[in-house]
């Protein structure tokens, strides 16, 4: 069993941040060899990512994490307002939905100490 990993991008509260989330994700899935979590990871981290900056003010971040069998993608943000999971019209947002659909499990906790949180996914790597 490969041994475990983690990286973190800090970004900032900017739309182009996301692109670039997409295309960190991308090299370091395809650095550790799982080239099938590639399209299913970057729309589950373009979800979440695009969540923390466009419901938020403050920095950002993605955390990928592997250990196991299991595939991680989280996005912290500086609110600690629990996310939406029912669509609003007037943002046009399904992200939490799409997370749900495509990810094995999700949720979301308060981080202590920077008043955000930080919301997260699992995969399979055995896909």
């Amino acid at each position: 069993m490969p041994k475990p990993w983690e990286y973190t991008l800090y970004v900032p509260n900017d739309p182009r941040a996301v692109r670039i989330g997409r295309r960190t994700l991308r090299d370091i899935l395809t650095t550790h060899d799982l080239p099938s979590l590639i399209d299913p990871a970057e729309l589950l981290a373009s979800e979440l990512l695009s969540n923390a900056i466009r419901h938020t003010e403050g920095p950002a971040a993605l955390k990928i994490r592997q250990s196991g069998p299991s595939f991680r993608l989280g996005a912290w943000d500086t609110d600690p307002t629990p996310p939406a999971t029912t669509p609003n019209p007037s943002t046009s947002g399904h992200g939490l939905r799409i997370v749900d659909a495509y990810a094995d499990d999700w949720g979301w906790f308060k981080v202590n100490g920077s008043g955000g949180k930080y919301v997260w996914c699992e995969m399979g790597t055995k896909t």
